[in-house]
């Protein structure tokens, strides 16, 4: 009697060891292709430009925060210009109005921070927004209101603060990819754990 239990149970524990072993190996390497950006030589431009659908890419040696985002996911077999495109297609009216556009620009959509944010919202990566540094893990996004008025978003490392109380993250805001302890310094609009889907 005790065979017929213990060999489905062993079964569950492999497939489940298998499954968070595919997760940390996405995040480590999510992670890894954001750091990977720090070493490039980017001039922050968000202008708007035509480029290919799916799978297009403003020319490398240019970015803003949330293209960081997009090469970083890109590396990893996620592309968010398609995916943010076809959930705007879908959902239109869900999306914020802030740029009167009357339908999805595959072009822009995706580059735009207020967009992410409901795209991971509507596709239950939310998490709650706190104080605490511990709650951010590797591979997870933040995104901060700066200035009062500019969104931002940046993805939280595997490395720490000096001291070690918080993550440091990895972003662009306005002088290349470069990783800091900036967690806390502006006020925090949106906390995201995406993974494949």
């Amino acid at each position: 009697m005790k065979k017929m239990f213990v060999k489905p149970l062993l079964i569950t524990v492999m497939a489940t060891i298998a499954v968070n072993s595919q997760a940390a190996s996405f995040v480590e390497d999510l992670v890894d292709a954001a750091v990977s950006r720090t070493a490039l030589q980017v001039t922050y431009d968000g202008s708007y430009r035509k480029i290919r659908y799916p799978g297009g890419d403003v020319p490398d040696n240019i970015g803003v925060c949330t293209d960081l985002i997009i090469r970083a996911y890109r590396a990893v077999g996620v592309d968010l210009q398609r995916l943010v495109h076809e959930d705007m297609r879908d959902a239109f009216a869900l999306y914020p109005p802030n740029w009167g556009l009357s339908r999805p620009d595959p072009n822009i959509d995706h580059r735009r921070v207020p967009n992410l944010k409901t795209y991971f919202r509507r596709h239950g990566a939310e998490l709650e927004v706190t104080t605490n540094a511990n709650d951010y893990l590797p591979g997870d996004l933040v995104t901060w209101m700066v200035g009062g008025n500019l969104p931002h978003i940046g993805m939280v490392t595997n490395k720490r603060s000096v001291g070690g109380e918080r993550p440091l993250i990895v972003h662009n805001i306005g002088r290349g990819p470069e990783i800091e302890d900036i967690l806390f310094s502006y006020p925090i609009t949106g906390h995201y754990r995406y993974r494949q889907e």
